[in-house]
């Protein structure tokens, strides 16, 4: 406090977390002199989309970056990475399997498949090392420097499996400095959140930094079933996790880092609700209540995962260049079951009461006893070099895993009566060069291209059948090569707004499904699915650096595109692959400081997508919904046409940050708004399997002041506070399954920083 007076020094801060809390960028106080009045500005965002530091306006690929502050706001209630859903322009992510298994959606390209074998077209990399498996992909956010969501294909630096796009997790990582951070809260369901990060120098070459996470909630939800009532039986979770990073820094030229992380995680596992559908709507039942079911298989639901990794990033400055080695472990086991069919007994039973139609019991599970993954990346990067600069590397990727499928006898306790076992080994390499230009001081060019070349070999083994069907296995392999890559040119208007445009191609590796295995059924494969892209957009800064707005308008045509067939009275699902599917769009993001106690950021995107294909067939819901496709001579339903299942046109997100000085600290409240609109949750259309729009609001109030060497901050907040209740997605049975939004939330929270 005696470099700047207190006005100043409350200013400062106050602008730094306004923007940081509010919106997709920080801000920062700029002091021109001591004599001259502060002026609140948009901050330099720093990226490594493309694998170097680099301003985001300079960075020819739509790219949104989210904050720590933000991150903060958004996971208050225990929420898991779902909570980045519909907070960055098209951007959506959904899960059917709980807190473990999310899917990602970018610009309405995603995949529904809810198999331990399934990929995405959304690829996620934490902390550098690729996470492929979905299972992994839940790993949670805490103790984040920034996350940035990469739009459109990323087929020259990232490659496999993001024709879509990528989201990429950056930790915050040991320095010299000590900081310290501890954090608790409590709210509604009995849920208390604590973390703890502490990092600083060991020694005068190595650094230091563990992040710790503990989370619970109690079970919420009551079981009124007759036979099997049981208060608050479902709804709770417990989940651990931590981090451990050791930076070794010898010299000016060296750095290693190493990361040890793990999650040990119990929940409950999706929880699905019979009939809660009216027929012939979308509409919830009248006495539609989040806090009941009638399960009988309740009492069994449960789900456990074990996550543990390790990475070891090693860099070296040779000078005109930098080599990187990026070496990755992860390995996981998981178990889970549930009640499928979301009700009890069954309607061929005697003396069955309902409530609605129950055509067979449904109760199903998967292992994942044995897990691996090992990646490695070494690329040599020029620095600075003058007007080219360039990159090449050499990509590494090997994943082992082995899945049980289960299914237990409902109407005889529970006992598992079904189990298939898959194994599967898939083997990638890939090597990439980038080139980056400067043709002008206005005009860069870049350019890349990568090969990859990916194999799968799985083996299968019906064990034991649920309906006595005999013993089999069978073996089945895919393989495939592609060449993908961008041309983009980026150019500087003016020393407040660029403009770019970008051609890419990225594309997923070929897949294998088993899991019908259980019912008999042979394995099925997907050939690869390319994505062409066009992509043009511009990124400014104006109002006296207070005001920033980033657009892009893009289309793209997917050939060959993977889907799963999951339908019909049986449940069957099956891999196909589409002709082609197109979609265009637009995005929007923007941050404005109205005042200096006042910051809004808003975005909005439009994504259209449409499955192009006159021949491909799925089933539809076994004659409990109202099917709007097409059907052709077989009874199936004709999907030419359709948008893309989980896929809204709309994505919008709204927030606001209002903060008044009060004594040594500051007084502040936010808001933040998200809304996504209708979307199909199968590949055919039909009246009740149709999501409608979901707007969900959350708001903070809080307190923080500042001491020397501390910041405290308390804090009342609620999530979803209108307590919208929607369907977000379902299960195509014929009795109407679905599963609906999480509830609102109310909770308190204590913070304190030290540095």
């Amino acid at each position: 406090m005696n470099v700047f007076n207190k006005t100043s020094l409350a200013l400062c801060v106050n602008a730094a977390i306004l923007a940081s809390a509010a919106g997709v960028s920080t801000a920062v106080l700029a002091q021109e002199s001591a004599n001259k009045a502060d002026v609140v500005g948009v901050e330099v965002i720093e990226v490594t989309a493309r694998k170097r530091t680099e301003n985001i306006k300079d960075v020819p690929i739509s790219v949104s970056a989210l904050t720590p502050k933000k991150l903060e706001v958004l996971g208050s209630s225990g929420m898991d990475v779902r909570a980045l859903s519909g907070k960055v322009p098209s951007l959506l992510i959904e899960s059917s399997f709980g807190r473990t298994f999310p899917r990602f959606y970018i610009r309405g390209l995603g995949n529904t498949d809810f198999d331990l074998l399934a990929s995405q077209p959304v690829s996620l990399i934490y902390d550098d090392v690729v996470l492929e498996n979905a299972l992994t992909k839940g790993m949670p956010m805490f103790d984040i420097e920034r996350v940035e969501v990469l739009r459109g294909p990323q087929g020259t630096l990232f490659g496999r499996n993001t024709p879509a796009g990528i989201v990429k997790v950056q930790s915050k990582k040991p320095t010299q400095d000590f900081d310290a951070n501890i954090s608790g809260s409590y709210g509604s369901f009995g849920s208390t959140d604590f973390r703890l990060a502490v990092g600083g120098g060991l020694t005068d070459t190595l650094s230091a930094r563990v992040a710790l996470l503990q989370q619970d909630r109690d079970d919420w939800i009551d079981n009124k079933a007759p036979g099997f009532e049981a208060e608050d039986q479902l709804g709770g979770y417990s989940e651990s996790a931590g981090r451990l990073q050791l930076l070794w820094e010898p010299n000016d030229d060296f750095s290693a880092l190493f990361n040890y992380h793990f999650r040990d995680a119990e929940a409950d596992s999706r929880v699905f609700r019979a009939n809660i559908i009216k027929p012939g709507t979308n509409e919830l039942v009248d006495d539609f209540d989040r806090e009941t079911v009638f399960q009988d298989a309740a009492v069994r639901n449960d789900q456990t995962v074990e996550m543990k990794g390790a990475s070891l990033k090693l860099e070296y400055n040779m000078g005109d260049h930098t080599l990187t080695s990026v070496t990755g472990y992860e390995s996981a086991e998981m178990f889970s079951v549930g009640d499928i069919d979301g009700g009890y007994g069954a309607s061929f039973l005697p003396n069955y009461m309902g409530p609605g139609f129950i055509p067979f019991p449904s109760e199903t599970g998967a292992r994942m006893p044995d897990h691996k993954q090992i990646t490695q990346e070494i690329r040599i990067a020029s620095n600075d070099l003058g007007k080219l600069d360039y990159q090449f590397g050499y990509f590494l990727f090997d994943e082992d895993l082995t899945i049980n499928n289960l299914s237990f006898d409902t109407l005889g306790g529970g006992a598992q009566n079904g189990i298939a076992i898959q194994k599967m080994e898939t083997s990638a390499w890939a090597v990439f060069a980038s080139l980056d230009y400067e043709v002008s001081e206005q005009l860069t060019i870049n350019g890349g291209l990568r090969y990859s070349d990916d194999k799968r070999d799985w083996d299968g083994e019906l064990v034991q059948s649920p309906f006595g069907a005999p013993s089999f296995s069978e073996s089945n392999n895919v393989q495939d090569s592609q060449v993908s890559g961008d041309l983009s040119a980026s150019y500087k208007l003016n020393d407040e707004t660029n403009v770019y445009a970008r051609l890419a191609r990225g594309y997923r590796a070929p897949s294998i499904q088993g899991r019908s295995l259980l019912f008999s059924a042979n394995s099925t494969t997907a050939d690869s699915e390319t994505v062409d892209s066009v992509e043009t957009g511009f990124k400014s800064v104006f109002l006296e650096n207070t005001a920033r707005v980033d657009g892009s308008v893009y289309y793209y045509i997917v050939k060959d595109q993977q889907l799963t067939a999951v339908g019909g009275s049986g449940n069957v699902a099956s891999l196909l692959n589409a002709d082609k599917s197109v979609g265009y769009g637009f995005e929007l993001d923007s941050e404005y400081f109205v005042t200096a106690d006042l910051v809004l950021t808003a975005s909005v995107s439009y994504n259209h997508t449409e499955l192009q294909d006159d021949t491909v067939a799925v089933p539809g819901c076994g004659g409990g919904c109202t099917v709007t496709s097409p059907l052709n001579g077989d009874g199936l339903a004709m999907i030419d046409g359709n948008s893309l299942p989980q896929s809204p046109e709309w994505i919008s997100n709204l927030a606001a940050r209002w903060t008044k000085e009060i004594g040594d600290g500051e007084l502040y409240v936010y808001t933040d708004w998200s809304y996504r609109s209708e979307v199909n949750f199968f590949l055919y259309e039909s009246v009740e399997f149709t999501g409608d729009a979901l707007l969900e609001g959350g708001v903070r109030v809080g307190y923080e002041w500042y001491t020397d060497g501390a910041e405290y901050e308390v804090a009342l907040f609620g999530r979803n506070i209108t307590d919208e209740e929607q369907l977000t997605g379902a299960i195509d049975f014929n009795n109407l399954t679905g599963y609906v939004n999480e509830p609102r939330f109310w909770g308190v929270e204590f913070k304190a920083n030290f540095f």
